[in-house]
């Protein structure tokens, strides 16, 4: 999975450092983030900057360090950085193409960061601007001193399986067209259990029994911990499907599933271990 980048090492203790010229950064405007196509890595260091080195580095906050990589962020707000002959912007949504794995994991998690900094410039108690924290990753209001920490928001994924059959649904309205599980975010006062069967229901009109915790997986494409749970069908297997949320949901067998997943996500994970006959 994504965060899974062994023999690499990922630090996200939070520290005050200042960057080099070999140090990396991470630049995004407008839904892009600034990659250098030329580079193995895809992710700039400032010295590809030249001339704009200096101000960047003046506009940059640490991040998190891969081994002795250390990688930065560049506030889009207090300086302009243009493409040139090696620095591109694409698409957010390119993130999880990268490659190596530790690259997608680095670019995804410091794109998570973005969106609470840049979410967070006001504070929503006072609506007084809020300052970064000298001493713990989080953002603190200069009158009323609230505090926000970074939005990291449980979610489950459930594989339910019935005679030999996985449950695979797509979702409706969106780009992202593959099979997937059924998911959700936990509401409050939920245990995850609950929210295991509230969205099933929900999404499908089934009832299941036999839940059973599998593994977990950060995903800072929406900025949430994602649990996931095999559970067994406890009645009828007609489904009721809730439209608004998904296009269809399909009972399928390990020979009928589709060959297109990837080792990224916990989905496909699970997904992959019912096709290849380890799990029933």
């Amino acid at each position: 999975m994504i965060q899974d980048i062994f023999p690499h090492v990922f630090h996200n203790e939070f520290q005050i450092k200042t960057p080099h010229m070999d140090s990396y950064f991470l630049y995004f405007q407008d839904g892009c983030l600034l990659l250098d196509h030329k580079s193995s890595t895809k992710i700039p260091q400032f010295g590809d900057l030249k001339n704009l080195s200096k101000e960047a580095i003046a506009c940059s906050d640490y991040l998190f360090s891969i081994d002795q990589m250390d990688f930065f962020l560049v506030d889009e707000t207090n300086i302009s950085l243009a493409e040139t002959e090696s620095l591109f912007f694409y698409k957010t949504g390119a993130l999880r193409e990268l490659k190596p794995m530790w690259v997608s994991f680095a670019a995804v998690s410091a794109g998570q960061l973005h969106r609470f900094y840049s979410s967070n410039r006001f504070c929503g108690c006072c609506g007084s601007p809020m300052m970064k924290s000298k001493k713990e990753r989080s953002m603190v209001c200069s009158s009323c001193g609230n505090t926000v920490y970074p939005k990291i928001a449980p979610a489950i994924i459930v594989a339910v399986t019935y005679n030999g059959k996985l449950l695979l649904t797509k979702y409706a309205g969106r780009e992202y067209t593959r099979y997937a599980l059924i998911a959700g975010y936990t509401e409050f006062g939920e245990t995850l259990e609950d929210t295991v069967n509230r969205e099933v229901m929900e999404e499908t009109g089934l009832r299941v029994k036999n839940i059973r915790y599998y593994k977990n997986q950060p995903w800072g494409f929406s900025d949430s911990i994602l649990v996931g749970y095999w559970a067994q069908l406890d009645g009828s297997p007609q489904v009721c499907l809730d439209e608004t949320e998904l296009s269809t949901a399909d009972w399928m067998a390990p020979e009928d599933i589709p060959d297109d997943f990837t080792n990224l996500s916990l989905t496909h994970e699970m997904i992959l271990l019912f096709k290849n006959g380890k799990v029933k």
